[in-house]
């Protein structure tokens, strides 16, 4: 749904036929390429743990839209990992059932300063990919074609729910094991930016024109679903930011 700010009307509703939104599919984070096309390019996280995960791809003027590496192993949860998040293993624990471990998959995305290159992990996983940004936009290239541009960027030690980029090349990720923020230079050097007990499951990153780096706190992992029907959410949940160098990815003509 596209929201003219200055009008505060919907000018635009983009729907997905259902070979792209599958009934398992949980579309979630967000990143757009203005530039390409006639209208610019989307690029969404399918980030389903009932179904194959994937990347979604939207072309803004037609709405026409494509799944790319559905299923593929880099959209995938990490097999036999279990996040440790406030000291205690991370795990659906619904009432009546045996712990299950998380399994979603593609959520967090950023996109570099020049568009060439689609940073993503899965929810559960200590590894970083990147894929051709090229190759997915290009509805005419095989499957194949694209899964050749997938780079595993390596263990980087810590899992994310979030990701966001800057103008200087940099790259930033939620850690969610160890309550920070964590800034991935153009080197691939990864630094913590910032660590607080605040940052209860840093979420959405969001990097602002005002030199701040801004940062939802959501305690997803205090949920009912893992811990047998207990809510052990506290409000207000926070929304914190970090002073940063860098300023936003704009990808605009």
């Amino acid at each position: 749904i596209a929201i003219d700010l200055n009008t505060n009307r919907i000018v635009q509703k983009i729907m997905f036929p259902s070979d792209v939104a599958l009934p398992t599919t949980y579309l979630n984070d967000i990143r757009f390429d203005l530039r390409r096309g006639q209208g610019g390019i989307a690029f969404i996280t399918d980030s389903s743990s009932l179904g194959p995960p994937a990347l979604i791809v939207v072309d803004l003027a037609t709405g026409k839209s494509w799944r790319r590496l559905s299923g593929h192993p880099s959209v995938r949860a990490e097999p036999n990992l279990t996040p440790i998040v406030e000291g205690q293993p991370l795990m659906m624990r619904e009432p009546g059932r045996p712990p299950k471990p998380l399994t979603m998959g593609s959520d967090g995305i950023a996109i570099s300063n020049d568009g060439r290159t689609i940073y993503y992990r899965a929810l559960v996983t200590h590894h970083l990919y990147a894929v051709d940004a090229d190759a997915l936009a290009d509805q005419n290239r095989s499957e194949q074609d694209v899964e050749n541009t997938v780079r595993d960027l390596g263990d980087i030690g810590y899992a994310s729910d979030g990701l966001e980029s800057d103008n200087r090349g940099n790259v930033y990720l939620t850690d969610y094991d160890h309550q920070a923020v964590h800034r991935r230079d153009a080197n691939g050097t990864d630094h913590v930016l910032v660590q607080d007990v605040r940052l209860i499951w840093p979420d959405t990153l969001s990097v602002a024109h005002d030199g701040y780096l801004y940062i939802s706190v959501n305690q997803l992992d205090r949920a009912p679903i893992f811990h047998d029907g207990q809510d052990l959410r506290r409000p207000p949940y926070a929304l914190f930011r970090t002073r940063i160098e860098g300023r936003p990815v704009q990808l605009t003509r």
